[in-house]
């Protein structure tokens, strides 16, 4: 019956956590850099759940960033949020809850986020946590191109993994933070700042608003399938013949919902 786990998803899925949560402690030695970290955080994450994408977002210097994802879709749809200013992983990020879409179609929320996500065929997604304490340090984003592709086990073995690579996160950048790279890999990781500098030439040029600068900034980035983070680091340099100033590090979020 549709709300109640299924057993042969649930015996499918429990082998992989196990694998994921041994895959985890091993990514803590093995990991050369934190880039490295979260991206095999993300596809274990992506494995946890059988067709599923996965991106993991923190906020920097104020704004949502993917820092890693399973795959170019998962960046996408984050990246659709971001451009709307809201979405599941958004709100996860803000209040620190678990945001549950069982079928994107019928969900009355997000009116700016979810037209898009659709044309990139989402059509189910289930945003968690990764909490640290009482504070929110990121959120971890899996999506399905099918209608309720997370059912209740798929969602508790997300949730369950969420929190191991939460803790794991928070000892992986404990460890980068006693390393001499640890600037290099927190620079690493700074796309917003980037983006926003991007935003300020778009200004300048074209006499526009940062809305509209940032729809101009999309709209290349989606008319030559790229990264806008690629798009916003070429014209800082092709402008200003220097490479994008970079920005700080992780930021704490809403304290964890309870």
């Amino acid at each position: 019956m549709p709300g109640q786990p299924d057993s042969a998803l649930d015996q499918r899925v429990e082998p992989d956590l196990f694998h994921a949560f041994a895959a985890l402690q091993s990514l803590l030695l093995d990991s050369p850099n934190l880039a490295g970290f979260l991206g095999d955080v993300a596809r274990l994450a992506a494995g946890v759940v059988p067709s599923a994408s996965c991106g993991i977002t923190v906020r920097r210097d104020g704004q949502p960033l993917t820092v890693a994802s399973s795959d170019e879709w998962a960046e996408q749809v984050d990246e659709v949020q971001y451009g709307a200013g809201e979405g599941p992983c958004l709100e996860t990020l803000r209040t620190g809850a678990v945001i549950d879409v069982p079928d994107l179609a019928a969900d009355g929320r997000w009116d700016g986020y979810r037209e898009h996500a659709l044309d990139h065929g989402v059509r189910s997604s289930v945003s968690l946590p990764l909490a640290v304490g009482s504070s929110t340090i990121g959120a971890l984003n899996l999506y399905g191109g099918v209608p309720r592709a997370f059912d209740a086990a798929a969602r508790s073995h997300a949730e369950t993994f969420a929190v191991q690579a939460a803790a794991a996160l928070t000892l992986a950048l404990r460890t980068i933070g006693l390393t001499e790279d640890s600037a290099h890999l927190e620079r690493a990781l700074t796309t917003r700042t980037v983006i926003d500098q991007a935003l300020g030439i778009l200004m300048a040029q074209q006499r526009c608003s940062a809305d509209e600068a940032f729809a101009l900034l999309r709209t290349h980035s989606q008319n030559n399938n790229r990264k806008l983070r690629d798009v916003a680091a070429d014209l800082i340099t092709r402008v200003t013949g220097q490479p994008p100033v970079l920005g700080r590090g992780f930021e704490r979020g809403h304290p964890a919902a309870d």
